[in-house]
């Protein structure tokens, strides 16, 4: 989880810059890495491809065996 982070640390800067952010909450155990939207991230109709785009790609990029992103909604575990 420490590399998902620390990769998930190269989009924060650009998601604050609008107001936003994104939380780590789990990696699945077919290494898929939950995330969930905070601040105006949640209510920005960008979200899908700032998700396929940025998120999924940098931390693809810089995590081995990651599968993909997928994004919880804040009722979900």
């Amino acid at each position: 989880m420490k590399d998902v982070e620390s990769a998930l640390e190269h989009v924060r800067p650009h998601l604050a810059v609008d107001g936003g952010n994104v939380e780590l909450v789990d990696i699945t155990e077919d290494n898929v890495v939950l995330i969930r939207w905070k601040g105006a991230c949640r209510n920005c109709n960008m979200t899908q491809m700032t998700l396929k785009a940025g998120i999924e790609e940098v931390v693809k990029g810089k995590v081995a065996n990651v599968l993909g992103v997928r994004v919880v909604e804040e009722s979900d575990p």
